[in-house]
């Protein structure tokens, strides 16, 4: 099917109200990525999309196949065509992968910043190469996927895009290596899987792996982002409906991972640990929090920090909402300071080109100054990056 066929045209750029910082966009990793970034030795195994007889583009790397290049790049396609997943970089809208018709779309939208994580070659959080057979070829690819992200996506633009990067998780030296290595060079970020147990690496109970990496992400004050469904999907009943249900529970992913994380007593034993759930709404943190509040004050099986552990997730952890239209008024229960805002282009999640109209209809109630913080002074702060000269609503 043609572009043509699957993209509605060009729409109007929207009326700003809100100025955004997105922290959970997508890139679809261009065709171009890897050529000239991974050692010569290693080039000729490095992905690469090839041609199916289908007429579908997609990756190949170390013999298996992945199919979803363009899974949920959906932004701007006609409503009638969702039932057809694009597997071509021309029946996408170009600013999946291209930096300068992404700002063009971030205008469209009226966003001012936006954090990207990987797709599906690399994975949400880079699993794909840092669980490669070869670990050089691994780390190669890991390597070159932050220096194109810093060369071709951050640099252009480094107002508008916040630098995520991935590392090489198998390896804590390597990890370390790769964290410091970014940070050096302006990224604020690195993702993680949410629960490293579930795709192979070792637990978070595994002090030995995770100590020295834990100790980068706070020396060099990267963000740890933790984005729903990078350790896979809820597994469900057989002959069940495996999208549909996935979709539906990814709160509880990201509850899942928050409490591991939170009992996993790095928050505590590191109070500048900064940890972002990405994707997963904010209507179960309220529910956590009094969990937690109950279990230190009745059953007593939250005892045993100096510091309250409700207190630690409001302390060492963020959230983000693409609405949250019910729960939104759980924030001052949550904090206000610890929700931010995202857009999630090019998925079919994604509120573009309408994220601000999306605001005001569902955040209209909500003071002005509220208002500043969860869609861009937060995550500014966080994400340490800057803001334009007049942040609205005034």
């Amino acid at each position: 099917m043609q572009a043509d066929d699957l993209l509605l045209p060009d729409p109007e750029p929207r009326e700003v109200r809100c100025t955004v910082i997105s922290v959970d966009d997508h890139v679809v990793e261009p065709a171009h990525l890897f050529e000239g970034r991974v050692p010569a030795a290693l080039a000729g195994r490095a992905p690469r999309i090839v041609e199916t007889e289908q007429g579908h583009q997609v990756w190949e790397f170390e013999g298996e196949r992945y199919t979803q290049v363009g899974m949920n790049a959906v932004a701007g396609r006609r409503p009638e065509t969702y039932g057809l997943e694009p597997f071509r970089f021309d029946q996408m809208r170009p600013g999946c992968y291209e930096v300068d018709a992404r700002v063009g779309d971030m205008d469209i939208n009226g966003v001012w910043a936006s954090v990207n994580f990987p797709s599906q070659i690399t994975g949400f959080c880079g699993r794909v190469f840092f669980a490669a057979a070869d670990r050089d070829l691994g780390l190669a690819c890991v390597r070159a996927w932050n220096d194109w992200l810093f060369e071709e996506w951050y640099t252009p633009h480094p107002d508008r895009i916040v630098p995520l990067g991935i590392t090489y998780l198998a390896d804590p030296a390597l990890a370390v290596a790769e964290i410091e290595r970014n940070a050096a060079r302006g990224f604020t970020s690195v993702t993680f899987p949410e629960r490293p147990h579930a795709i192979g690496l070792p637990s978070l109970w595994d002090r030995a792996h995770w100590d020295p990496i834990m100790e980068a992400v706070v020396a060099t004050d990267t963000v740890v982002s933790l984005h729903v469904g990078s350790s896979g999907l809820e597994i469900g009943p057989p002959g069940g409906a495996p999208l549909q249900i996935g979709a539906t529970l990814f709160g509880q992913l990201s509850l899942t991972a928050c409490a591991e994380w939170l009992w996993s007593a790095y928050p505590i034993r590191h109070p500048g640990l900064k940890i972002a759930m990405s994707e997963g709404g904010i209507g179960w943190v309220a529910m956590l929090l009094d969990r937690l509040e109950n279990m230190v004050d009745r059953s007593g099986y939250g005892k045993g920090w100096d510091m309250r552990p409700a207190d630690v997730v409001r302390r060492n952890f963020w959230f983000c909402t693409l609405d949250d239209p019910s729960t939104i008024d759980t924030r001052h229960a949550i904090g206000v300071e610890n929700i931010m805002v995202e857009v999630d282009y090019p998925h079919g999640d994604g509120t573009w080109p309408d994220t601000q109209q999306v605001i005001a209809e569902c955040w209209g109630h909500i003071p002005a100054g509220e208002l500043r913080a969860m869609c861009c002074e937060n995550a500014a702060a966080l994400y340490r990056h800057p803001l334009p000269e007049h942040v609205l609503p005034e």
